[in-house]
């Protein structure tokens, strides 16, 4: 009798020790904060409309104490834990984003900044922290998503093509924002919302934008990059190509940054629910006030 089929394992499009390391040179070169203060603030403001106070809080992945220090001084929060990998010093909780060790139904809140782009099992990643939400838990992040670094990629496959004859992957493919409504309504979490913020940063060559991204450890960490150096050759040509393509009148270069924010919640029985087909009360014509008419070919 033929064995049951088993379910694929995630592709592993991120490398773990690359990320690691490019982490850790972050860290000593002395972090690049600016996007990701902006999307603790953002996250703190969008959590501050949610006008209530959670009491077991999880914070998953942040890369510093922003996002606690910032949570900590709102009061929004009674307690509060900080999960991240074994080289950050200030972790409360050593953890691999792959396999997460909330206990079920242990936390009112989960949070994240600019983590959840470089998990490789988003949908599994998601799951589990459904699974460890109490009834009417929130999960509310703010990742990377797939229109980040447009222009690096383009500038990148030309300048490759050109110099190489071929190009290799250089930029991380970021999930985009039409699949997370669904991902969060697999995972079981009720009441999903997504958005997007793009942040447009202006630089005045591509080698400062380079530097800052080693400097937030975004650096290329995907498992079938080149490995090889980058040649001389086409890192002139990414130059040429980003200035030519990517100027603004005053010669700056634009980056564009997507942040996409998801949000979600563990299912309660307070929470609203859709009405269920054929229940509605009220016509739709009485309720806009004009005349019902009938669709051509009716009698």
């Amino acid at each position: 009798m033929p064995a049951a089929p088993t379910a694929a394992a995630p592709m592993n499009v991120f490398d773990p020790t690359a990320l690691a390391q490019r982490r850790q040179r972050a860290l000593v070169l002395g972090p690049e904060t600016f996007l990701l203060d902006r999307v603790a603030e953002d996250l703190l403001d969008r959590l501050g409309a949610v006008k209530r106070r959670f009491g077991n809080a999880a914070d998953l992945g942040t890369p510093t104490r922003v996002l606690r220090d910032a949570l900590a001084a709102s009061g929004m929060v009674e307690t509060y834990k900080a999960f991240g990998p074994a080289e950050r010093a200030d972790v409360d909780v050593v953890t691999d984003p792959e396999i997460l060790p909330f206990a079920p139904a242990s936390l009112e809140l989960v949070v994240s900044a600019l983590a959840l782009q470089s998990v490789n099992d988003l949908p599994g990643a998601l799951a589990q922290i459904r699974r460890a939400l109490r009834p009417d838990g929130l999960l509310l992040a703010g990742f990377l998503g797939g229109g980040t670094l447009n222009e690096l990629r383009e500038a990148f496959a030309i300048a490759e093509s050109d110099t190489l004859g071929g190009i290799s992957p250089r930029v991380a493919p970021f999930v985009d924002l039409r699949d997370l409504g669904g991902l969060l309504q697999r995972a079981g979490l009720a009441l999903p919302v997504t958005d997007v913020d793009r942040v447009v940063v202006r630089y005045g060559d591509p080698l400062a934008l380079l530097h800052d991204l080693r400097r937030m450890g975004a650096a290329n960490p995907l498992a079938d990059r080149r490995r090889a150096p980058l040649l001389k050759k086409t890192l002139v040509r990414l130059f040429e190509v980003y200035a030519e393509r990517f100027a603004d009148p005053d010669g700056r270069l634009r980056a564009t940054f997507e942040i996409v924010w998801i949000s979600g919640w563990a299912p309660h029985e307070s929470q609203q629910k859709p009405l269920r087909p054929g229940s509605a009360k009220t016509r739709l014509a009485d309720a806009l006030r004009v005349p019902e008419g009938k669709l051509p070919g009716e009698g």
